[in-house]
């Protein structure tokens, strides 16, 4: 678990929603929950949006733009937890050099 004011690792987040919401999602399924998150993704592209250079955002489509971000990687590992995938160890792939080159253009 985690302790309120201590980092939150990947792995510590990812379990904190399979406590808070396996059983639900699981009974979801993985399709719906798919759904979901790209639902989730459309309110962050909204919010970025609102927030692009030369917009001017107020402080309360600052706060959503964040609440967003967090949304969707709350709902990604939601989708990981159904399907049984570790992202912590996913994300190693980061990390381990020659792994992940290149860049997208």
């Amino acid at each position: 678990m985690t302790t309120p004011g201590q980092p939150l690792t990947v792995r510590a987040f990812q379990q904190l929603i399979r406590d808070r919401y396996y059983a639900t999602d699981s009974a979801r399924g993985p399709a719906d929950t798919f759904v979901l998150l790209i639902e989730e993704v459309g309110e962050l592209a909204t919010a970025l949006h609102d927030n692009r250079p030369g917009k001017n955002p107020t402080p309360e489509q600052r706060a959503n733009l964040a609440e967003e971000f967090a949304d969707v990687i709350a709902w990604l590992a939601t989708l990981a937890n159904i399907q049984g995938v570790d992202l912590e160890h996913a994300l190693a792939k980061y990390t381990t050099p020659g792994a992940v080159e290149g860049v997208k253009d």
